[in-house]
């Protein structure tokens, strides 16, 4: 049983829960957990969410309207409540510090939260290991863990995609993720693409068309 510790408001519709879990075993970055919600007359109700710390439970939940877990854990878990997680789970979408290849990571919405693990996974390790992000919102307000991303970081290059509204100025008219938007790496990389099912295909398909090795392009994907 976790029990919530600590809470960051993402954006308007998600939050940040950190867990304090006894026993916990660690996990990798990329991996997910099971939540499991039962209400006094013992319906149950089971969601998985991506982890989005490699150091401790932290999940980064999006609220989805007429959901039956999502708008409990962003509008009424409590510090200190407890729920039920199982996990860690998964072993395929998963990078391990020490890889030794670039790494390209392509996010849609709330899908940068296994990503954002293995970006913070490389800051731990204290590895050189070249990553690139192209993080696909709607608008700069649904952009998660916007600070941390603005940060300067040695050997991370972040490039985001507004598909709605651009802030003023912005160098790119808003539109879906393109192959430009990937940048020019070598196609050996490992690809990490995670986020709704049709962004997903349609970035896959884009670093197929890139010459990207398929064997090194994992994804992940929701809805």
């Amino acid at each position: 049983m976790a029990r919530l510790t600590e809470t960051r408001q993402e954006t308007g519709t998600a939050r940040t829960l950190v867990f304090d879990v006894p026993g916990w075993p660690g996990h990798l970055a990329g991996q997910h957990v099971d939540v499991r919600l039962t209400a006094a007359d013992g319906y149950a109700a089971q969601r998985s969410y991506s982890l989005s710390a490699p150091d401790r439970v932290e999940l980064s939940v999006q609220r989805i309207p007429d959901g039956e877990v999502s708008p409990y854990l962003t509008d009424v878990l409590g510090v200190g409540d407890p729920v039920e997680i199982r996990g860690p789970v998964g072993g395929w979408f998963v990078w391990r510090p020490g890889a030794g290849r670039d790494v390209l990571l392509v996010a849609g919405g709330s899908g940068i939260a296994p990503l954002m693990a293995m970006i913070r996974a490389r800051r731990l390790a204290g590895r050189g290991t070249r990553f690139r992000l192209a993080y696909s919102t709607r608008t700069p307000g649904d952009v998660f863990y916007a600070d941390e991303l603005r940060r300067p970081e040695p050997g991370l290059d972040v490039t985001h995609v507004y598909t709605r509204v651009a802030p003023d100025g912005w160098p790119r008219p808003p539109g879906r993720l393109m192959a430009a938007d990937l940048g020019d790496g070598p196609p050996d990389r490992d690809c990490f693409v995670c986020g709704p099912t049709g962004f997903v295909e349609s970035a896959a398909d884009l670093l197929l068309a890139r010459g990207h090795d398929p064997r090194r392009i994992k994804t992940e994907r929701f809805g």
